[in-house]
């Protein structure tokens, strides 16, 4: 009998020291929800860009560009929605067991540093296009900017890149300046184009 009555204070004991307080198990609660379920915060932000996008184009003056029936309202409008609808697509399918692909295919060392170099020169050429393009105008600052990235992304042709630097950035301001009267900085160059 005492056998038996040392046998059931063992168990209670035992019991009190290895059950666990409901709100602080690791296995239950959010944060056990969210275990696995990392996509939720891509969802997240998606939303949060999508409402971004909708309120910015809800609220966007539209008259000094309205020249027909489709106005500059709508592309954000479109994206905004879209944007909203593969949130919730990406959730649902998060929510019911769907995972991503790791990553592996390509070939690339996983394990290998970044290269910080490019990402520096990239940085230094967009900082460098947003101060150049007012007083320099978007022709040549965009010449800069698609030259400067193609030298930053590993490009060495120095006979070929600034021509075509060149001929994009032009081709790019005629289309948006003139054909879409979304207007963009002349610079000097404004009375020769």
């Amino acid at each position: 009998m005492t056998d038996g009555h040392a046998d059931t204070n063992t168990e209670t004991t035992t019991e009190t020291t290895t059950g666990t307080d409901p709100g602080t198990d690791p296995g239950t609660g959010l944060r056990a929800f969210l275990r696995g379920r990392s996509e939720l915060g891509v969802c997240a932000l998606l939303l949060a860009i999508g409402v971004l996008v909708l309120t910015d184009a809800l609220t966007m003056d539209t008259d000094f560009a309205q020249r027909g029936p489709v106005g500059p309202r709508t592309v954000p409008i479109v994206v905004g929605v879209a944007l909203l609808v593969v949130a919730v697509l990406l959730a649902v399918d998060v929510l019911r067991g769907g995972k991503g692909e790791a990553e592996g295919g390509e070939d690339i060392d996983l394990a290998a540093p970044g290269d910080w170099r490019t990402v520096l020169l990239l940085a230094g050429v967009f900082l460098a296009n947003a101060f150049l393009i007012d007083p320099l105008g978007f022709p040549i600052s965009g010449a800069l900017l698609f030259w400067g990235s193609a030298y930053a992304l590993g490009s060495r042709a120095f006979h070929r890149d600034p021509l075509i630097a060149a001929v994009l950035s032009t081709v790019t301001f005629f289309v948006f300046d003139r054909l879409l009267a979304v207007p963009l900085p002349g610079g000097p160059l404004m009375e020769v184009l």
